[in-house]
Protein backbone atom coordinates (compact mmCIF):
# COMPACT_ATOMS: atom_id res chain seq x y z
CA UNK A 1 0.00 0.00 0.00
CA UNK A 2 1.63 3.42 -1.02
CA UNK A 3 1.50 6.27 1.19
CA UNK A 4 0.14 8.51 -1.31
CA UNK A 5 -2.89 6.07 -1.23
CA UNK A 6 -3.26 6.21 2.35
CA UNK A 7 -2.68 10.15 2.56
CA UNK A 8 -6.04 10.43 0.40
CA UNK A 9 -7.88 9.06 3.64
CA UNK A 10 -5.95 11.01 6.53
CA UNK A 11 -9.04 13.74 6.27
CA UNK A 12 -11.50 11.13 5.91
CA UNK A 13 -10.66 10.41 9.64
CA UNK A 14 -10.32 13.93 11.08
CA UNK A 15 -13.73 14.52 9.47
CA UNK A 16 -15.77 11.10 11.15
CA UNK A 17 -18.47 11.75 13.25
CA UNK A 18 -17.71 12.20 17.27
CA UNK A 19 -17.12 9.56 19.56
CA UNK A 20 -19.57 8.34 22.11
CA UNK A 21 -19.35 9.86 25.11
CA UNK A 22 -18.12 6.57 27.13
CA UNK A 23 -14.34 8.39 26.09
CA UNK A 24 -12.26 6.29 28.78
CA UNK A 25 -13.66 2.56 26.55
CA UNK A 26 -10.60 1.77 24.51
CA UNK A 27 -10.90 -0.97 21.80
CA UNK A 28 -7.61 -2.66 21.02
CA UNK A 29 -7.29 -4.74 18.29
CA UNK A 30 -4.14 -7.69 18.60
CA UNK A 31 -3.33 -11.02 17.66
CA UNK A 32 -2.56 -12.76 20.83
CA UNK A 33 -5.19 -15.57 20.76
CA UNK A 34 -3.09 -19.07 21.64
CA UNK A 35 -3.49 -19.80 25.13
CA UNK A 36 0.14 -18.68 26.49
CA UNK A 37 -1.07 -15.79 24.44
CA UNK A 38 -3.95 -14.85 26.34
CA UNK A 39 -2.75 -15.13 29.52
CA UNK A 40 -0.38 -12.42 28.67
CA UNK A 41 -2.77 -10.40 27.17
CA UNK A 42 -5.04 -10.35 29.95
CA UNK A 43 -2.62 -8.94 32.12
CA UNK A 44 -2.36 -5.97 30.41
CA UNK A 45 -6.12 -5.42 29.98
CA UNK A 46 -6.58 -6.25 33.91
CA UNK A 47 -3.25 -3.50 34.32
CA UNK A 48 -5.81 -0.74 32.58
CA UNK A 49 -8.52 -1.29 33.65
CA UNK A 50 -7.60 -1.06 37.30
CA UNK A 51 -6.87 2.36 37.21
CA UNK A 52 -10.23 3.47 37.53
CA UNK A 53 -11.07 5.32 34.59
CA UNK A 54 -10.81 3.51 31.57
CA UNK A 55 -11.73 0.25 30.30
CA UNK A 56 -9.67 -2.30 27.68
CA UNK A 57 -11.99 -3.30 25.40
CA UNK A 58 -10.16 -6.78 23.68
CA UNK A 59 -10.56 -7.79 20.19
CA UNK A 60 -8.57 -9.85 19.26
CA UNK A 61 -7.97 -11.54 15.49
CA UNK A 62 -5.76 -14.61 14.76
CA UNK A 63 -3.44 -14.50 12.72
CA UNK A 64 -0.46 -11.46 12.80
CA UNK A 65 -0.85 -10.35 8.65
CA UNK A 66 -5.64 -10.47 8.82
CA UNK A 67 -5.05 -8.84 12.23
CA UNK A 68 -2.99 -5.76 10.88
CA UNK A 69 -5.10 -5.76 7.78
CA UNK A 70 -8.12 -5.33 9.35
CA UNK A 71 -6.51 -2.12 11.25
CA UNK A 72 -5.80 -0.50 7.89
CA UNK A 73 -9.05 -0.98 6.83
CA UNK A 74 -10.54 0.50 9.77
CA UNK A 75 -8.21 3.16 10.01
CA UNK A 76 -9.22 3.89 6.53
CA UNK A 77 -12.53 3.64 6.86
CA UNK A 78 -12.78 6.42 9.58
CA UNK A 79 -13.78 3.53 12.13
CA UNK A 80 -9.89 2.97 14.02
CA UNK A 81 -9.64 1.28 16.95
CA UNK A 82 -7.89 3.12 19.74
CA UNK A 83 -5.08 0.98 20.01
CA UNK A 84 -3.34 -1.73 17.82
CA UNK A 85 -0.85 -4.49 18.02
CA UNK A 86 1.86 -4.33 15.02
CA UNK A 87 5.03 -5.81 14.91
CA UNK A 88 8.24 -3.45 16.10
CA UNK A 89 9.37 -2.71 12.26
CA UNK A 90 8.20 -0.94 9.10
CA UNK A 91 4.70 -1.93 9.22
CA UNK A 92 3.20 1.40 10.18
CA UNK A 93 5.31 3.90 8.79
CA UNK A 94 3.53 4.66 6.05
CA UNK A 95 0.06 5.43 8.47
CA UNK A 96 2.69 7.77 10.56
CA UNK A 97 3.81 9.87 7.53
CA UNK A 98 0.36 10.04 6.20
CA UNK A 99 -1.07 11.83 9.63
CA UNK A 100 -2.99 8.85 11.24
CA UNK A 101 -0.96 7.76 14.25
CA UNK A 102 -1.03 9.67 17.89
CA UNK A 103 2.00 11.68 18.44
CA UNK A 104 4.03 10.35 21.44
CA UNK A 105 6.91 12.37 21.35
CA UNK A 106 5.91 14.69 24.34
CA UNK A 107 4.64 11.50 26.67
CA UNK A 108 8.29 9.49 25.42
CA UNK A 109 10.76 12.78 26.68
CA UNK A 110 8.65 12.94 30.09
CA UNK A 111 9.06 9.23 30.79
CA UNK A 112 12.45 9.22 29.14
CA UNK A 113 11.82 6.42 26.74
CA UNK A 114 14.94 6.61 25.21
CA UNK A 115 17.34 6.19 28.55
CA UNK A 116 15.16 3.25 29.90
CA UNK A 117 14.60 0.95 26.75
CA UNK A 118 17.43 -1.11 25.80
CA UNK A 119 18.86 -2.05 23.18
CA UNK A 120 18.27 1.37 21.53
CA UNK A 121 17.56 -0.08 18.01
CA UNK A 122 13.93 -1.00 19.73
CA UNK A 123 12.67 2.47 19.76
CA UNK A 124 14.07 3.03 16.52
CA UNK A 125 11.31 1.89 14.46
CA UNK A 126 9.10 3.84 16.52
CA UNK A 127 11.19 6.93 15.36
CA UNK A 128 9.87 8.58 11.83
CA UNK A 129 10.76 12.01 10.61
CA UNK A 130 11.57 12.84 14.27
CA UNK A 131 8.91 11.99 16.15
CA UNK A 132 7.64 8.83 17.98
CA UNK A 133 4.79 7.24 17.37
CA UNK A 134 4.74 3.68 18.46
CA UNK A 135 4.96 1.78 22.23
CA UNK A 136 7.59 -1.33 22.15
CA UNK A 137 6.05 -3.71 25.01
CA UNK A 138 8.95 -6.81 24.37
CA UNK A 139 11.36 -8.19 23.18
CA UNK A 140 11.16 -11.05 21.08
CA UNK A 141 13.61 -13.35 19.26
CA UNK A 142 13.45 -15.36 16.58
CA UNK A 143 16.22 -17.58 17.04
CA UNK A 144 15.32 -20.85 19.39
CA UNK A 145 15.27 -24.56 19.17
CA UNK A 146 12.49 -25.57 21.80
CA UNK A 147 12.95 -29.89 22.89
CA UNK A 148 11.95 -32.10 24.84
CA UNK A 149 14.05 -33.35 27.07
CA UNK A 150 12.50 -36.37 27.63
CA UNK A 151 12.87 -38.18 23.82
CA UNK A 152 16.35 -36.85 23.88
CA UNK A 153 17.08 -38.63 26.86
CA UNK A 154 15.25 -42.38 25.71
CA UNK A 155 17.03 -41.45 22.53
CA UNK A 156 20.47 -40.91 24.18
CA UNK A 157 21.41 -38.11 22.32
CA UNK A 158 22.35 -34.29 23.35
CA UNK A 159 20.35 -31.54 22.04
CA UNK A 160 21.24 -30.19 18.82
CA UNK A 161 23.57 -27.22 18.94
CA UNK A 162 23.84 -26.74 15.36
CA UNK A 163 21.40 -26.96 12.34
CA UNK A 164 23.86 -29.84 10.81
CA UNK A 165 23.05 -31.43 14.68
CA UNK A 166 19.28 -31.34 13.53
CA UNK A 167 19.97 -32.91 10.43
CA UNK A 168 22.38 -35.82 11.78
CA UNK A 169 20.01 -36.82 14.75
CA UNK A 170 16.93 -36.70 12.38
CA UNK A 171 17.48 -40.35 11.56
CA UNK A 172 17.37 -41.98 15.28
CA UNK A 173 15.36 -39.67 16.57
CA UNK A 174 12.54 -40.92 13.39
CA UNK A 175 13.73 -44.52 14.16
CA UNK A 176 12.36 -44.10 18.09
CA UNK A 177 8.60 -43.00 16.67
CA UNK A 178 9.28 -38.81 16.97
CA UNK A 179 9.09 -36.14 14.83
CA UNK A 180 12.19 -35.10 14.15
CA UNK A 181 11.47 -31.62 13.75
CA UNK A 182 7.94 -29.90 14.00
CA UNK A 183 6.94 -27.15 11.72
CA UNK A 184 3.87 -25.39 11.46
CA UNK A 185 2.96 -24.95 7.27
CA UNK A 186 2.32 -21.43 7.22
CA UNK A 187 4.46 -18.48 5.41
CA UNK A 188 5.56 -16.77 8.21
CA UNK A 189 6.48 -20.26 9.94
CA UNK A 190 8.52 -21.23 7.12
CA UNK A 191 10.28 -18.01 6.78
CA UNK A 192 10.79 -17.84 10.50
CA UNK A 193 12.25 -21.01 10.18
CA UNK A 194 14.39 -19.97 7.19
CA UNK A 195 15.33 -17.22 9.18
CA UNK A 196 17.08 -19.13 12.17
CA UNK A 197 18.67 -21.24 9.88
CA UNK A 198 19.97 -18.12 7.85
CA UNK A 199 21.46 -16.79 11.51
CA UNK A 200 22.49 -20.32 12.49
CA UNK A 201 24.57 -20.98 9.28
CA UNK A 202 25.29 -17.90 7.93
CA UNK A 203 26.29 -15.54 10.85
CA UNK A 204 25.48 -11.67 11.89
CA UNK A 205 27.84 -10.75 9.22
CA UNK A 206 26.70 -12.19 6.42
CA UNK A 207 22.92 -11.04 7.74
CA UNK A 208 24.00 -7.61 7.80
CA UNK A 209 25.58 -7.98 4.12
CA UNK A 210 22.21 -9.10 2.46
CA UNK A 211 20.01 -7.37 4.56
CA UNK A 212 21.43 -4.31 5.99
CA UNK A 213 24.07 -3.36 3.00
CA UNK A 214 22.46 -4.95 0.05
CA UNK A 215 25.69 -6.38 -0.97
CA UNK A 216 24.62 -8.24 -4.03
CA UNK A 217 28.06 -10.36 -4.09
CA UNK A 218 26.77 -11.52 -0.74
CA UNK A 219 23.37 -12.10 -1.92
CA UNK A 220 24.74 -14.60 -4.76
CA UNK A 221 27.81 -16.11 -2.69
CA UNK A 222 27.73 -20.19 -1.52
CA UNK A 223 27.81 -18.94 1.91
CA UNK A 224 24.11 -18.06 0.76
CA UNK A 225 23.76 -20.79 -1.08
CA UNK A 226 24.45 -23.45 1.89
CA UNK A 227 21.53 -21.58 4.30
CA UNK A 228 19.30 -22.66 1.41
CA UNK A 229 20.64 -26.09 1.43
CA UNK A 230 20.47 -26.48 4.70
CA UNK A 231 16.69 -25.02 5.17
CA UNK A 232 15.98 -28.01 1.96
CA UNK A 233 17.38 -30.83 4.31
CA UNK A 234 14.68 -29.60 7.20
CA UNK A 235 11.78 -30.68 4.77
CA UNK A 236 12.26 -34.76 4.99
CA UNK A 237 12.68 -33.81 9.36
CA UNK A 238 8.99 -33.04 9.64
CA UNK A 239 5.40 -34.80 9.41
CA UNK A 240 2.70 -34.71 7.36
CA UNK A 241 0.26 -33.00 9.43
CA UNK A 242 2.36 -29.76 8.97
CA UNK A 243 0.87 -27.91 6.06
CA UNK A 244 -1.31 -25.07 7.61
CA UNK A 245 -0.78 -25.92 10.90
CA UNK A 246 -0.73 -23.37 13.85
CA UNK A 247 2.15 -22.57 15.23
CA UNK A 248 1.15 -23.32 18.82
CA UNK A 249 -0.50 -26.61 17.76
CA UNK A 250 3.02 -27.16 16.58
CA UNK A 251 4.71 -26.26 19.89
CA UNK A 252 1.87 -28.48 21.41
CA UNK A 253 3.55 -31.54 19.49
CA UNK A 254 6.88 -30.98 21.81
CA UNK A 255 5.11 -30.44 24.82
CA UNK A 256 3.29 -33.52 24.58
CA UNK A 257 6.11 -35.84 23.61
CA UNK A 258 5.33 -36.03 19.54
CA UNK A 259 8.57 -34.13 18.18
CA UNK A 260 11.84 -33.77 19.68
CA UNK A 261 11.78 -30.02 18.42
CA UNK A 262 9.94 -27.42 17.25
CA UNK A 263 11.89 -24.02 15.97
CA UNK A 264 10.34 -20.63 17.04
CA UNK A 265 10.50 -17.78 18.63
CA UNK A 266 10.70 -17.14 22.59
CA UNK A 267 7.21 -16.50 22.43
CA UNK A 268 6.37 -20.54 22.54
CA UNK A 269 7.38 -20.43 26.25
CA UNK A 270 4.60 -19.30 27.22
CA UNK A 271 3.36 -22.08 25.83
CA UNK A 272 4.86 -24.43 27.80
CA UNK A 273 4.74 -22.59 31.09
CA UNK A 274 1.02 -22.58 30.49
CA UNK A 275 1.24 -26.45 30.01
CA UNK A 276 3.04 -26.54 33.68
CA UNK A 277 6.21 -27.50 32.17
CA UNK A 278 9.60 -26.61 33.87
CA UNK A 279 12.43 -25.06 31.41
CA UNK A 280 15.48 -27.02 31.41
CA UNK A 281 13.57 -29.94 33.29
CA UNK A 282 10.71 -31.15 31.11
CA UNK A 283 11.54 -28.81 27.82
CA UNK A 284 14.68 -26.86 26.55
CA UNK A 285 15.26 -23.70 24.61
CA UNK A 286 18.62 -24.05 22.71
CA UNK A 287 19.40 -19.95 20.96
CA UNK A 288 20.29 -20.48 17.56
CA UNK A 289 20.96 -23.13 17.55
CA UNK A 290 24.69 -22.09 16.86
CA UNK A 291 27.61 -22.25 18.54
CA UNK A 292 28.00 -18.58 18.89
CA UNK A 293 24.37 -17.91 19.12
CA UNK A 294 23.02 -14.65 17.62
CA UNK A 295 19.50 -13.32 18.78
CA UNK A 296 17.38 -10.51 16.66
CA UNK A 297 15.67 -8.02 18.67
CA UNK A 298 12.13 -8.00 17.27
CA UNK A 299 8.69 -7.74 19.20
CA UNK A 300 5.47 -6.22 19.52
CA UNK A 301 4.75 -2.30 19.42
CA UNK A 302 1.31 -0.78 19.83
CA UNK A 303 0.49 1.98 17.86
CA UNK A 304 -2.61 4.59 18.22
CA UNK A 305 -4.87 5.71 15.44
CA UNK A 306 -5.71 9.39 15.90
CA UNK A 307 -8.93 10.11 17.32
CA UNK A 308 -11.50 13.26 17.05
CA UNK A 309 -12.07 12.90 21.32
CA UNK A 310 -10.01 14.52 23.45
CA UNK A 311 -10.72 12.30 26.10
CA UNK A 312 -9.76 9.22 24.27
CA UNK A 313 -6.42 10.82 23.64
CA UNK A 314 -6.15 11.42 27.20
CA UNK A 315 -7.05 7.70 27.80
CA UNK A 316 -4.36 6.42 24.73
CA UNK A 317 -1.78 8.00 26.22
CA UNK A 318 -2.29 6.40 29.48
CA UNK A 319 -1.94 3.15 27.67
CA UNK A 320 0.89 4.16 26.13
CA UNK A 321 2.62 5.06 29.57
CA UNK A 322 1.38 2.09 31.53
CA UNK A 323 2.61 -0.30 28.60
CA UNK A 324 6.24 0.57 29.50
CA UNK A 325 5.77 1.29 33.28
CA UNK A 326 8.17 -1.37 35.30
CA UNK A 327 5.83 -3.16 36.85
CA UNK A 328 3.72 -4.13 33.60
CA UNK A 329 6.90 -4.75 32.25
CA UNK A 330 7.82 -7.54 34.33
CA UNK A 331 4.41 -9.08 34.98
CA UNK A 332 3.88 -8.83 31.09
CA UNK A 333 7.43 -10.43 29.81
CA UNK A 334 7.09 -13.35 31.93
CA UNK A 335 3.91 -14.01 31.07
CA UNK A 336 4.50 -14.00 27.80
CA UNK A 337 8.15 -15.74 27.54
CA UNK A 338 9.56 -12.51 25.90
CA UNK A 339 12.21 -10.17 27.43
CA UNK A 340 11.32 -6.44 28.74
CA UNK A 341 12.13 -3.84 26.67
CA UNK A 342 13.39 -2.00 30.02
CA UNK A 343 16.66 -2.22 30.74
CA UNK A 344 16.12 -0.83 34.36
CA UNK A 345 14.04 -3.38 35.64
CA UNK A 346 14.77 -6.89 38.01
CA UNK A 347 14.39 -9.98 36.19
CA UNK A 348 15.78 -11.95 38.86
CA UNK A 349 12.76 -14.30 38.97
CA UNK A 350 12.69 -15.37 34.98
CA UNK A 351 13.65 -18.84 34.58
CA UNK A 352 16.76 -20.66 32.87
CA UNK A 353 15.43 -20.12 29.36
CA UNK A 354 14.36 -16.53 30.04
CA UNK A 355 18.00 -15.71 31.67
CA UNK A 356 19.70 -17.37 28.66
CA UNK A 357 17.87 -14.76 26.58
CA UNK A 358 18.85 -11.70 28.40
CA UNK A 359 22.18 -12.69 29.19
CA UNK A 360 22.71 -12.46 25.61
CA UNK A 361 20.53 -9.56 25.18
CA UNK A 362 22.92 -7.43 27.34
CA UNK A 363 25.93 -7.76 24.18
CA UNK A 364 25.26 -5.91 21.36
CA UNK A 365 27.72 -8.06 19.52
CA UNK A 366 25.41 -10.89 20.00
CA UNK A 367 22.18 -8.73 18.70
CA UNK A 368 20.76 -8.10 15.03
CA UNK A 369 18.30 -5.93 13.92
CA UNK A 370 15.22 -8.50 12.32
CA UNK A 371 14.48 -8.66 8.59
CA UNK A 372 11.57 -6.74 8.81
CA UNK A 373 13.18 -3.86 10.44
CA UNK A 374 15.34 -3.46 7.47
CA UNK A 375 12.98 -4.65 5.03
CA UNK A 376 10.08 -2.88 3.65
CA UNK A 377 6.77 -4.64 4.14
CA UNK A 378 6.56 -5.15 0.17
CA UNK A 379 10.02 -6.44 0.36
CA UNK A 380 9.94 -8.28 3.21
CA UNK A 381 6.70 -10.13 1.57
CA UNK A 382 8.08 -11.40 -1.35
CA UNK A 383 10.83 -13.28 0.44
CA UNK A 384 8.42 -14.62 2.96
CA UNK A 385 6.27 -15.55 -0.27
CA UNK A 386 9.88 -17.03 -2.26
CA UNK A 387 10.78 -19.23 1.04
CA UNK A 388 7.66 -20.88 1.62
CA UNK A 389 7.76 -21.61 -2.48
CA UNK A 390 11.47 -22.98 -2.05
CA UNK A 391 10.03 -24.93 0.90
CA UNK A 392 6.94 -26.26 -1.02
CA UNK A 393 8.86 -26.90 -3.99
CA UNK A 394 10.97 -29.76 -3.58
CA UNK A 395 11.76 -29.54 -7.31
CA UNK A 396 12.88 -26.10 -6.94
CA UNK A 397 16.84 -25.44 -7.07
CA UNK A 398 19.12 -23.81 -4.56
CA UNK A 399 20.41 -21.97 -7.82
CA UNK A 400 16.52 -21.30 -8.95
CA UNK A 401 15.95 -19.94 -5.50
CA UNK A 402 18.87 -17.72 -4.74
CA UNK A 403 18.53 -16.00 -8.44
CA UNK A 404 15.11 -14.91 -7.12
CA UNK A 405 16.07 -13.89 -3.22
CA UNK A 406 19.37 -11.58 -5.23
CA UNK A 407 16.72 -10.09 -7.36
CA UNK A 408 14.24 -9.05 -5.18
CA UNK A 409 16.72 -7.76 -3.06
CA UNK A 410 18.23 -5.57 -5.59
CA UNK A 411 14.61 -4.70 -6.66
CA UNK A 412 12.98 -3.64 -3.34
CA UNK A 413 13.42 -1.31 -1.00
Amino acid sequence: MKTSRIALFASALMCSAAFSAQAAELEVIHWWTSGGEQAAVSLLAKEFDANGQDQWRDSAIAGGEQARAVVMQRILGGDAPQAAQFNNSRQFEELAEAGLLLDLSDLAKKEKWRDVVRPKSILDPCEIDGKIYCVPVNIHSDQWLWTNKAIYKEVGLKEPQSWQDVIDQAGKIRDAGYIPLAVGGQGWQEDLTFDDVFMGVGGKELWNKVYVDRDEDAAKSPEVAKVFETYAKLRDLTDEGSAGRNWNDTTSLVINGKAAAQAMGDWARGEFVLAGKTAEVDYGCVPGPSEHPILTTGGDIFIFPKQDDADKEAAQLRLASMLLSPDVQVKFNTAKGSSPVRGDVNMASADPCMQKGLALLNDDANIALPKNAILSSDTDGRIQDLVSQFWNTPSMTVADVQDQFVHILQDGS
